[in-house]
Parts: C-alpha cells; sequence; structure tokens
C-alpha cells in the first residue's frame, strides 16, 4: 500500500498531494517528511541515486519533467515490494501532463515573468484546477493495483512445483539408496536427497573416531565413496616436526631490557636538533598566510607545476576534452543529430547519450569511481532532457553549465569546514560555575597505510601556530612503533618556532600509556587529562584497520560512542580511487550501526575527509568527488608533502576546474 504521493514544482510549490495513511499525513507536514528529505539530502546536493531514496523505513521513487518544471514523488514502507510503482510514475505523468499541461505551462511562465513576484503562487487555485486529477488517479491506481495481483497470482499458479519439505526425508534400510529422477523434483532437491543418502550410507557401515577427531571406517577408509586403491596409495603419517632451538640458553633479564625499546626513558632519548635538522620539518615555500591572530594554510594550486595550462574560464573549456574523446561513431550520430537542428528543439535521451557517454570516460580517467559517474551523469542528463535548445553550440553550452554546476553542487559543503571557528566557540562557551571545560577533540580514523599519524602532526603544527594547546593521544595500541612515531612528532614539533597570536600558550604533548591496552580507556583518559591540565585541542590518533573487519569496527564504533569526539576525520588516499567509496561507506555505515546499539540512527558518521598523497595525483582528483558525493561531507585538508607545512584547503572552483580539463 501506498503512504504519500506529491506532484510538485521545483521551486518547492506543491500542486497535489495525496496520504494514505494517518501517519503519513502526519509525515508529510513535519520537518522529518521522506520527501523533504528526498529534496534536501538527494536532489538538492545532487546526489540522485537510480531515482531511489530510501530514509527511516520509507522508500522513495521519483521522476522530473523538465520543459515543465515538474517532481512527480511516491514513497511507500520499503518492507513492501510493490512491483507497480514505476508504472504508476509513468502513467501520472502521462495523464497530467495531457490533462493539465496548458495550465501548468502558464503558471511556470508567470514564475518566470520579470513582474511576478514571490507571492502570486498563492493566488492560483489549484484545488478547483485539479478537480478532474483525483478520480483519475483513483481509476489508474485501481487498475494497477489489480493488474499487479493478477500477475502475482499467475506467477503463483505458473510457478515450478516443489515437493513439500516434509516429504525430503532420509530414506529407511530397505529402500533403494539411488535418488528419484522424478521431474517434479528440482535439481537442488536432487542434491540434498545425495547428500542425505551419503550420510545413511556412512551411518550404517559404522565408523570410529581416529586421532584428531578424524572419522575412520571400519574398512579403513575415511569416506564410503573410497575405494581400496585409494587408501592403498595414502601417504604414511609424518612424524611431528621437531621444535626449532635458536641457542642453548635463555636470554637473560638484562639482554631482554637491552631489546625492548617500547618504553625509552627520557635521559635516553636525543631530544637535541641542529638547525639544518629543524629547517627540514618545515618547507618556507609551504608555509601558510597569517591573517592578524589567524593561521591559515595554503589553497591548493592545480596550475603550480604547469603555467602554460592554465584554463580560467571553467564553463567555456568544460566540454572542450569531452568532444575530441567522442568514438567517430558516436560524433558521427552526434553530428547527424546536430545536422537536423533548425531553430529550437527539445533535448531527448537521444540526443544527450554519446555526449554523456564521452562525459563519464572522461570522469573516470580522473579517478572517479564508476557508480558516481554514472549517477552524476544521469543526473546531468535529467536536468537536460526537455529542455530547448537550438544549434550544435548552444547545447554545448547547456551540457557544459548542466556539468559544472553538478559538480559544484556535490562538492560545496553542507556544513563548516571553519575548525578555527568551531574550537573557539566551544572554548569560549559559557559554562555553568560547577562545570569544567572540556577540550575540543578530534579522532583521525582510516584504513592501513593512509599517513593518520603523519597528517595528524601536519593538523597539530597548524593548530600550534594558531596559538592552541594541544594534547595527541596514542590511541592506536597495535601497530608497532606507533607509539614512538608519534613521541619523535611531538619532539619535532616541541622545536619548532611558534609564530602564533601575542601571549600564545601553543604547545604540544603526548599521553600515552603503552601497547595492548584499551584504545577507547585511554581516549576517554586523555580527554580527561587535557581537562585537568588546561589543553584546548585533543587529536586521537586511532589504529588503521580494514573496512570489512567487523569486531575491530566494532572497537573503533566503541572509542566514538564512549568519547563522543567533536570531530570523526575520515583519512584516505587521493590514489585509491573505487576503492575510496568503499572504504568511506563501510566506514561511515559501521560507525553508525554500531556506535549506537540502541537506535543506529543517532549513531555518529564521518564528519569530514582528509585526504593524502594530493601531490601524487596531479589533476586525477576524482577520488575528493567520489568522498563527498558518498558522505555529503566537506573535505577539510589535502596532504601533499612531507614537510608539517605541506597541509592544503580544496577550492570548490578549483576542483571543477581540475576535473573538467584535459
Amino acid at each position: 500500500m501506498l503512504d504519500l504521493c506529491t506532484i510538485s514544482h521545483k521551486g518547492g510549490i506543491v500542486l497535489w498531494s495525496r496520504s494514505f495513511t494517518p501517519d503519513a499525513a502526519q509525515l508529510a507536514v513535519s520537518a522529518n517528511s521522506p520527501v523533504n528529505s528526498l529534496i534536501r539530502e538527494a536532489l538538492i546536493e545532487g546526489r540522485t541515486q537510480e531515482e531511489k531514496y530510501e530514509k527511516d523505513g520509507y522508500a522513495v521513487r521519483w521522476s522530473f519533467v523538465n520543459d515543465l518544471e515538474l517532481i512527480f514523488v511516491v514513497a511507500y514502507q520499503r518492507i513492501l515490494q510493490l512491483t507497480y510503482v514505476e508504472d504508476l510514475i509513468i502513467g501520472m505523468k502521462n495523464l497530467f501532463i495531457q490533462y493539465f499541461g496548458p495550465f501548468v505551462t502558464a503558471f511556470v511562465a508567470s514564475l518566470h515573468t520579470v513582474s511576478a513576484k514571490s507571492t502570486d503562487a498563492i493566488n492560483w487555485d489549484f484545488a478547483s484546477a485539479f478537480q478532474r486529477w483525483d478520480s483519475a488517479f483513483d481509476q489508474l491506481l485501481k487498475k494497477l493495483e489489480e493488474k499487479a495481483s493478477l500477475d502475482r497470482k499467475a506467477r503463483l499458479r505458473g510457478g515450478p512445483t516443489r515437493v513439500p519439505a516434509e516429504t525430503i526425508t532420509p530414506p529407511s534400510d530397505d529402500q533403494d539408496n539411488a535418488p528419484s529422477m522424478n521431474s517434479d523434483v528440482s535439481q537442488d532437491e536432487q542434491q540434498i536427497a545425495r547428500k542425505i543418502q551419503a550420510i545413511k550410507s556412512r551411518l550404517r557401515g559404522g565408523r570410529r573416531a581416529g586421532r584428531g577427531g578424524r572419522v575412520v571406517s571400519h574398512s579403513g577408509r575415511d569416506s564410503p565413496f573410497e575405494s581400496d586403491s585409494d587408501t592403498q596409495t595414502k601417504r604414511k603419517p609424518q612424524k611431528s616436526k621437531e621444535q626449532r632451538k635458536w641457542g642453548h640458553e635463555a636470554p637473560t633479564e638484562s639482554e631482554m631490557n637491552n631489546l625492548d625499546f617500547s618504553n625509552d626513558r627520557p635521559e635516553d632519548i636525543d631530544t637535541t636538533l641542529s638547525p639544518k635538522d629543524l629547517e627540514a620539518l618545515v618547507d618556507k615555500n609551504s608555509y601558510g598566510e597569517r591573517n592578524g591572530d589567524i593561521y591559515e594554510v595554503k589553497d591548493w594550486d592545480f596550475s603550480r607545476d604547469k603555467p602554460g595550462n592554465d584554463d580560467s574560464d571553467i564553463i567555456s573549456n568544460a566540454l572542450r576534452p569531452l568532444e575530441s574523446k567522442v568514438p567517430s561513431s558516436s560524433m558521427g550520430i552526434l553530428g547527424s543529430i546536430v545536422g537536423r537542428l533548425t531553430g529550437t528543439k527539445v533535448l531527448t535521451d537521444a540526443d544527450l547519450k554519446p555526449v554523456l557517454e564521452a562525459m563519464k570516460q572522461h570522469l573516470m580517467k580522473k579517478n572517479v569511481a564508476m557508480d558516481i559517474a554514472d549517477k552524476v551523469c544521469e543526473g546531468v542528463g535529467e536536468s537536460l532532457v526537455g529542455q530547448k535548445v537550438g544549434g550544435f553550440q548552444t547545447i554545448n553550452s547547456a551540457v557544459r553549465v548542466a556539468l559544472s554546476n553538478s559538480l559544484t553542487r556535490i562538492l560545496t559543503p553542507k556544513t563548516s569546514t571553519d575548525l578555527l571557528l568551531a574550537i573557539r566557540n566551544k572554548l569560549s562557551a559559557p559554562l555553568p560555575s560547577t562545570q569544567r571545560r572540556m577540550p575540543y577533540s578530534i579522532a583521525f580514523v582510516g584504513v592501513n597505510g593512509v599517513g593518520k599519524s603523519t597528517n595528524l602532526s601536519k593538523v597539530c603544527f597548524w593548530l600550534i601556530q594558531n596559538g592552541f594547546r594541544v594534547l595527541i593521544a596514542a590511541c592506536d595500541t597495535f601497530r608497532s612503533g606507533a607509539v614512538e612515531q608519534l613521541r619523535v612528532h611531538v619532539r619535532n614539533l616541541s622545536m619548532l618556532p611558534v609564530n602564533g597570536p601575542t601571549n600564545s600558550k601553543g604547545g604540544v604533548e603526548l599521553f600515552e600509556r603503552g601497547y595492548g591496552k584499551d584504545a577507547a580507556g585511554i581516549a576517554r583518559e586523555a580527554i580527561h587529562y587535557g581537562r585537568d591540565n588546561d589543553f584546548d585541542v585533543v587529536l586521537i590518533d586511532t589504529a588503521g584497520r580494514m573496512q570489512d573487519n567487523e569486531p575491530l569496527m566494532r572497537a573503533l564504533a566503541k572509542l566514538v560512542s564512549v568519547n563522543n569526539p567533536d570531530k570523526i576525520i575520515f583519512v584516505g588516499e587521493a590514489l585509491v580511487g573505487n576503492e575510496a567509496v568503499d572504504q568511506l561507506t563501510k566506514f561511515d555505515r559501521a560507525l553508525r550501526d554500531f556506535s549506537s546499539a540502541s537506535d543506529p540512527s543517532k549513531g555518529r558518521g564521518i564528519d569530514g575527509m582528509l585526504v593524502t598523497k594530493w601531490d601524487t595525483v596531479d589533476d586525477k582528483v576524482g577520488a575528493a568527488l567520489s568522498m563527498t558525493y558518498v558522505t555529503g561531507q566537506p573535505i577539510i585538508f589535502v596532504g601533499c608533502g612531507q614537510t608539517y607545512t605541506d597541509l592544503r584547503q580544496l577550492r570548490v572552483a578549483n576542483v571543477v576546474q581540475a576535473i573538467l580539463k584535459d
């Protein structure tokens, strides 16, 4: 049964709506309506997913009529398998345009007139204009429901005949062991019967258990299907392998202490660095810009290594590489289409297919995941079908603008990327006199080897230069050398000069409890230590883990649920391409599912991304598009080198330009 059907204008005006249940009627007017969520999360952000959207137990399907700027939406319970929904949307579109096409055309034209006011839509009497629509919709829905019911009954009557489960029983001792080849029995049932017969034969043969739990029959065979010749050719059991001895005597306690580098004493560590070593830790050319008391990292410049390949006009150059890469056969089709264009023409799927295919290939060469490239091109096509254009240049211009707008819409952050503002707001917020101020906490998560610890230290350098006192929590208690690596970073950062604001207290310390401990407990202790010792920010370094390792993902979700960090940053590589989508999707889903067992919908997910090794991909920056498309969260920083100053910010226009550039 359906829950909600609506017909709306793209500007947000609801022309017609029908609720089929009381709950749906209340949900339709609430802020959490699946239709509102669809418009906000899928349509506005440009993240359409095959015209199907799921939210809070509802499945939502929709379709566009671009020339009339209409959106047809149908919502129903996700658990229901309604086969007629797609036919219903098509029928709604055809009937509505047939009945009310002129009326809607006049209404849309009034919205685009220069003299039209924002309140003019109120003067249109949609209720009286669409009086015939309710009865037409009811007839259409009834016809489709009856057809679906007949199809379901026909499938049940004409489906394959299967043997009831109770008839599939092991054969008795006086029955023939050969399986029945009755045509009514399916192949799966025949296989089940064979397995049952094999088990029965082994039971009748009498068995004894051999050493190690291996079942051995009285005939000396391991299986009733094993022949005597197979038994004779068996290899004799080998003698157990002797334990290897590495020395004549066990190492002494003093020798073990000399080999233990996990707890170096401060007096044993060389904390002195020469001026040359200090200069190697930072790159003066990579230093950010200081605006008063604020130290900002630089923006990534895609043309820094290619001064002669600068395309400042994104729109005019957007499709130039695409046109040159269209296969000759596709260009022939496109050329014939263009040749037939005279005056204005309404774009169709056939007109756009060759250009969209070339666009998809171009995006994939830019390291965009294949599924994401499909959906982006699909969204561009949906926005263009039904538009009126004239001439070859007009078609290209429409496609260029649509593609650029789509990429910009996807990459534009939906939440603030200003970490400095968020930190200062928390540190300056008023508190009750009995409550102590907690530091701002950031957790860095990701798979193995992407550079979490290294880029955490770059973020730490940026925070120190802004006058913050930072505590690094060593919560990677698994990887050998993880604590020592952070110890070296803290030593280096402590010796670098701080060019912070006046009376800056910028500095860094390490909080560690060794190896083999609970990461969630260490993070909790670190946050409390930061609160008691007047630290501004706590950076939590976590162990790398693969996205499919459920026990480790549960442990990470425990760290999140116990400590509730202010920001969860996923650290990923710019090199991985399609793998970035799988990693980010599973990390986000696992954190949401496991961090709140009582209500998964309230679980914490990824709040932002830090993309490493950005300087190795040139302008093949499709991973940025893929990551942002999957989560809707922004890329806060990108890592681009080996020094503490090699941290950059991304500008949406620059990323769009790099993706569209050949």
